[in-house]
């Protein structure tokens, strides 16, 4: 039986983090995932040691090694293709199932509307990097913009963050339209994090992607 691939997406602070380790606990006895499948806990960037040694580049990178945005498009990419070779695809075969962090929307929204790259490249990168993979579910962590700047006054921003509002409100924007045009099952990220939480219980146990098969 082939296994299962889960994505989280969503604008930052959006609360990936949190639901991700919610699910991690709630997901191998859920009833969902067939007898001795495993979990497997990933994210983009920096799914594997390629993939962590590009995360740093792009998130916090020395001044003079800031990629400009098209060799911003060009890691992510890299660290896609890896991340699906490496580590996604052999989990799947095995019949294992995935969950990651973030998968080829955050690349359409943040480099794509955020940067204002082009579409239709970004579109070619995705389907060598992913060879075809799609998500059996992608859940979307619907927050408004002014909720995620509020919850991360506090936090210290990576190089995407530090973008600044303008920025930010297209990325939002991307990730609503895509949403949309990809079937993502939308969740009221502004609940608290229980409530966020037995919303995905909820979307997971009536998903027909996720019924045996």
């Amino acid at each position: 039986m082939k296994g299962r691939f889960l994505v989280l997406e969503g604008i930052d602070g959006c609360g990936k983090t949190t639901q991700l380790r919610q699910l991690a606990e709630w997901l191998p006895d859920s009833g969902l995932m067939p007898e001795g499948a495993t979990l497997h806990l990933t994210r983009e960037p920096g799914g594997t040691p390629l993939g962590r040694a590009l995360r740093e580049l792009l998130l916090h990178p020395p001044d003079e090694a800031a990629p400009c945005p098209e060799a911003e498009l060009l890691m992510y990419a890299a660290d896609r293709a890896q991340h699906v070779q490496r580590r996604i695809l052999p989990a799947l075969a095995c019949g294992d199932w995935v969950l990651s962090d973030r998968f080829s929307g955050s690349t359409l929204a943040y480099q794509g509307d955020g940067r204002g790259l082009d579409r239709a490249l970004i579109l070619a990168l995705e389907r060598i990097a992913t060879a075809g993979l799609v998500p059996d579910v992608t859940l979307w962590l619907d927050l408004s913009l002014e909720a995620s700047m509020a919850r991360r006054e506090e936090r210290a921003e990576d190089r995407i963050e530090a973008e600044g509002q303008a920025f930010l409100a297209r990325v939002a924007d991307g990730f609503r339209q895509l949403a949309a045009e990809r079937g993502w099952v939308g969740i009221p990220a502004a609940l608290s994090p229980k409530e966020v939480h037995q919303a995905i219980r909820l979307a997971l146990e009536g998903h027909a992607a996720l019924r045996r098969r």
